[in-house]
C-alpha cells in the first residue's frame, strides 16, 4: 500500500487514535503539521483526494485494514453501534464530564471484552486513546482502581498490541504533557517530531529517535512471513509459548503473518493426541495463524532433493555404527564411505526406502566439510531409517529426514522470511544456511532470542515425559508441570503470561528467571476481580458459642469483592455458633477481644483445652460496638450449618530440588518426591456454585483455581492453590 498524508494543524497534536488505527490497519502514514489553526486532521490519498475529520479517517482506515478486518468491516447493526461510540468518545476531552465517562464506560464494560462485538473495532480505538491521551490523569484513576473494568479493558488492548501502541502512547503522552506552541508556523524539529509519533520512532525513554524500528533483519513492511514449528512429541510448554509469541509480536509489527507448521519427522516420539492438545495450546495463547502445515506434507519432496544431492555429489550414505561416526565427526576424521560413487550410494538409498536390514544400518549424509572448526558442519546425518508407523500417514515410509534436513527446505520452499530459533541453536546456523545453499534454494534469515529457563523447572520434553511415564505426575497438563495447560490449571491467566514474555522482548541474554515475577503479574491481575470466600481447615476446628449471638440464625447478602461489584453477591449466615481454625483458637488469651472478620468484635471469656494442649471449645459475647482497629486477631469464621460444603485445598511444590539442572547432570537425582499436600477444610454454603476454572480468594489464605466442582456433600470440592508471587512454594 502507498504511504498516505496526515495533514494536521501546526498547533495542535495529530490525532492519537487516527495514527493507532494506522499503525493497527498497517497503513503507512506520514504527518504534516501545515493546516491553519483549528483544522480538522485531513488525509491525503495516493491519488489527491482528501478526507477530513477524525471520524471520517478513522472510518477510512478501519475498512481499509486488511490486518484486522473486524476494525469496521462488520454487520450493520455493529456499525451503527461503533458509530455511536465514535460520537459518544470526544466526551473524555471535557474535563468536567471525564470522570462521568469513565464510570459510564466502566459499567458498561461489566461483561464485556470489547466496546461492540467480540472484538477490536475503531470504537475501542477511540476511546483507548482519549484514555491513553490523558497521560497523568488517567494514569492516577488507574491506580486509585476506581473503574476496574474499564482498566482491565485498557490494559487488554495495550497488552496484545503492545507492540504498536507502548512506545506510540509513551511519545504523545510526552509531547502532549510539554505543551503546545505558541505560534501557528511550525519548524522543522516539530514537523519531523509529528513524522515520528506516526511513524512510532521512540527510543525507551520515550524520546524522539531518529532510529529506525527494525527488530528484524531485510525485514519489509507487509511480507514478513514466520512459522512457529513445535514436534508433536509433548504438550506445549512455558519455553515453547515464548517463541510462539515472538512470532505473533513481529508478524503484527510487520503486518505479516504466521504459518503453524509441526515438525513430525520421527514417528517413534511423535503422536495425534499431541498435534490436538498443540493446536489447543496455540489457540489458548491466543495466536493467530494462517494456515497449520506438516513437514511429512513434504516427504516426497525431501526425498527428492536427498536423490539430488547424492547425484551431485553433496551427500552419501554412511553405514558407520553411530557412536564410531560421533567419535569420527568429533576428531575430524573422514567416513570410510565418504567418497562412495553414485551407484553404490543409490542401492544403499533403495534399501534404506524399503527398511531392510541393510538398510537399517545406513544413513544418509550431507558432505560438507569434516575439518570445518564448527563440528554442525561436519557432515550432518540428513536421513535415517524409523521402521515406526507414522501417526498422520502410517507405514507408508521407513526413512524419515532429520530437522537439520528439513527445516531449511520446508523453510524456503513455503516462503518463510525469518526463522526465529533460541540463541541454543546459534552453532547451527552456518549449517542451515550451507544446506539451503547447497539444495539451491532461496535463503531465509534467522533470527535469535534467548530461550526461556524457569528456576526449579525442567523444560526438555524427554525429561518430561519420564514424570509422566512414571507416574510422578497425574499427565501432561498436571498443575505442576510447565505446560501451558498445567499452569493454566495452576491458576494462571494467559494474560500474565503474555505480559511476563512480552516483557523479556527478544533479548538474546539468557536468563534464568523466577517464577515468582510471573506469578506477581498473574496476583494483579486476579486480585481486582476475583470473588472472597471462607474456608476453615478441618483438622481440630473449633466452636466459638456466643453466648449473646442470634438465637435464630439471619441471612446477609453481601458482596463476593468489596471493590468489584462484579463479583457477584454471596449469602452469610450469622449464627450462635461458629467454626474457627485450631491454629486461631490456640493464639487467643482470656478475655480477649476479636474479630470475626465481617461481623464485628467479640470477647472470648472461656477457652477449653484437652490433656495434649489443644483448643476444644472456646465460649464468648458479641462486642459488636468494638473498634476493629483495637484487635490484635482478626479472624475468619464459619457459621455452624449443615450446608457447609468439604473442600481439599491442594498446595503444590517444585519437581526438583535444584534451581538449575546442567546438561551433563542427571536430574533424577535431583528429582522432588514430595510436591502436593492436601489439606481438609470446609467452605461457606456459596462455594457450591462454583465451576472449573473459577479463581477465588479464600480470606486469610490466598488465591485459588477450582479443579473439581460441588457434586455432592460426601465429595469435596478441590481448590488448587495459586502462587502470588511471594510464597515460597514447597521444595
Amino acid at each position: 500500500m502507498m504511504e498516505l498524508k496526515l495533514l494536521t494543524a501546526a498547533d495542535v497534536t495529530p490525532p492519537l487514535s487516527v495514527i493507532a488505527v494506522s499503525k493497527l490497519a498497517g497503513v503507512p502514514l506520514t504527518v504534516e503539521p501545515t493546516l491553519a489553526s483549528a483544522s480538522p486532521p485531513v488525509l491525503v490519498l495516493p491519488n489527491g483526494l482528501k478526507l477530513r475529520g477524525t471520524n471520517v479517517l478513522l472510518r477510512y482506515l478501519g475498512r481499509t485494514a486488511t490486518t484486522i478486518p473486524s476494525l469496521y468491516q462488520r454487520d450493520a447493526f455493529e456499525i451503527g453501534q461503533i458509530d455511536e461510540w465514535l460520537e459518544y468518545a470526544p466526551i473524555f476531552s471535557s474535563g468536567s464530564e471525564y470522570e462521568g465517562a469513565c464510570k459510564y464506560v466502566d459499567g458498561y464494560l461489566l461483561q464485556r471484552t470489547f466496546l461492540v462485538g467480540h472484538s477490536l473495532s475503531i470504537a475501542d480505538m477511540a476511546v483507548w486513546s482519549y484514555l491513553a491521551g490523558a497521560g497523568k490523569r488517567w494514569e492516577s484513576l488507574m491506580k486509585s482502581k476506581k473503574y476496574q473494568n474499564l482498566v482491565r479493558w485498557y490494559n487488554t488492548i495495550s497488552t496484545e498490541h503492545a507492540a504498536v501502541l507502548d512506545e506510540l502512547t509513551a511519545t504523545y503522552t510526552k509531547k502532549k504533557d510539554s505543551g503546545k506552541p505558541t505560534s501557528t508556523k511550525t519548524n522543522e524539529n516539530e514537523q519531523h517530531s509529528n513524522k515520528q509519533i506516526a511513524n512510532g520512532n521512540v527510543n525507551e525513554s520515550g524520546k524522539v529517535s531518529n532510529r529506525p524500528e527494525v527488530d528484524l533483519p531485510h525485514a519489509e513492511m507487509g511480507k514478513v512471513c514466520l512459522r512457529f514449528a513445535p514436534e508433536p512429541s509433548g504438550y506445549l510448554h512455558i519455553g515453547h509459548s515464548k517463541a510462539a509469541l515472538m512470532n505473533q509480536y513481529f508478524a503484527q509489527r510487520y503486518n505479516g503473518k504466521v504459518i503453524v507448521r509441526f515438525d513430525d519427522t520421527n514417528p517413534s516420539k511423535e503422536s495425534s493426541e499431541f498435534v490436538d492438545n498443540l493446536l489447543i495450546d496455540i489457540k489458548t495463547l491466543g495466536i493467530n495463524y494462517e494456515k497449520v502445515t506438516y513437514t511429512s506434507d513434504y516427504f516426497p519432496q525431501l526425498m527428492e532433493m536427498a536423490e539430488k544431492l547424492m547425484r551431485e555429489g553433496k551427500a552419501y550414505i554412511d553405514d558407520t555404527p553411530r557412536e564410531q561416526m560421533q567419535k569420527e565427526r568429533m576428531d575430524g576424521i573422514d567416513s570410510k564411505c565418504r567418497n562412495n560413487g553414485l551407484d553404490e550410494n543409490l542401492k544403499l538409498w533403495k534399501e534404506m526406502i524399503a527398511g531392510s536390514e541393510r538398510g537399517l544400518q545406513c544413513c544418509l549424509r550431507g558432505k560438507l566439510d569434516m575439518q570445518d572448526p564448527n563440528k554442525s558442519l561436519r557432515d550432518p546425518v540428513y536421513y535415517r531409517c524409523n521402521p515406526m508407523p507414522h501417526h498422520r500417514i502410517g507405514s507408508k515410509y521407513k526413512i524419515y529426514p532429520t530437522y537439520d534436513f528439513a527445516c531449511p527446505f520446508v523453510d524456503s520452499i513455503e516462503g518463510i522470511t525469518h526463522a526465529l530459533r533460541s540463541s541454543e541453536y546459534h552453532d547451527r546456523n552456518a549449517q542451515y544456511y550451507r544446506i539451503q545453499e547447497d539444495m539451491g534454494l532461496r535463503k531465509v534469515h534467522i533470527y535469535e532470542f534467548s530461550r526461556l529457563n524457569m528456576v526449579y523447572t525442567l523444560l526438555s520434553k524427554r525429561k518430561l515425559l519420564w514424570f509422566v511415564q512414571n507416574g510422578k505426575v497425574d499427565g501432561w497438563d498436571d498443575a505442576r508441570f510447565p505446560t501451558v495447560q498445567g499452569i493454566v490449571r495452576r491458576g494462571l491467566q494467559i494474560e500474565a503470561l503474555i505480559q511476563f514474555i512480552l516483557e523479556q522482548g527478544a533479548s538474546k541474554n539468557l536468563n534464568l528467571m523466577e517464577w515468582d515475577k510471573l506469578w506477581n503479574i498473574n496476583k494483579k491481575i486476579i486480585d481486582p476481580v476475583c470473588p472472597r470466600h471462607t474456608a476453615i481447615v478441618d483438622e481440630g476446628r473449633v466452636l466459638l458459642t456466643l453466648l449473646d449471638g442470634p438465637e435464630t440464625p439471619f441471612v446477609r447478602i453481601v458482596p463476593k469483592h468489596k471493590k468489584y461489584e462484579g463479583a457477584g453477591e454471596k449469602a452469610t449466615t450469622f449464627t450462635k455458633k461458629v467454626w474457627i481454625e485450631q491454629t486461631d483458637a490456640k493464639s487467643i488469651s482470656p478475655n480477649e477481644e476479636i474479630t470475626l472478620m465481617d461481623w464485628g468484635n467479640a470477647i472470648v471469656k472461656e477457652i477449653k483445652k484437652g490433656a495434649d494442649g489443644t483448643v476444644t471449645e472456646l465460649v464468648g459475647v458479641l462486642h459488636l460496638q468494638g473498634s476493629v482497629k483495637t484487635t490484635k486477631l482478626k479472624l475468619t469464621w464459619l457459621p455452624e450449618i449443615n450446608e457447609l460444603v468439604p473442600l481439599s485445598l491442594v498446595e503444590f511444590g517444585y519437581l526438583i530440588t535444584k534451581k538449575k539442572v546442567e546438561e551433563d547432570e542427571d536430574f533424577i537425582d535431583v528429582v522432588n518426591n514430595e510436591t502436593k499436600k492436601e489439606i481438609a477444610a470446609v467452605g461457606d454454603s456459596n462455594m457450591r456454585n462454583l465451576k472449573v476454572g473459577d479463581i477465588l480468594q479464600l480470606e486469610r489464605k490466598g488465591y485459588f483455581r477450582c479443579d473439581a466442582p460441588f457434586v455432592r456433600p460426601s465429595k469435596p470440592i478441590v481448590l488448587y492453590a495459586i502462587p502470588d508471587g511471594r510464597q515460597t512454594a514447597t521444595k
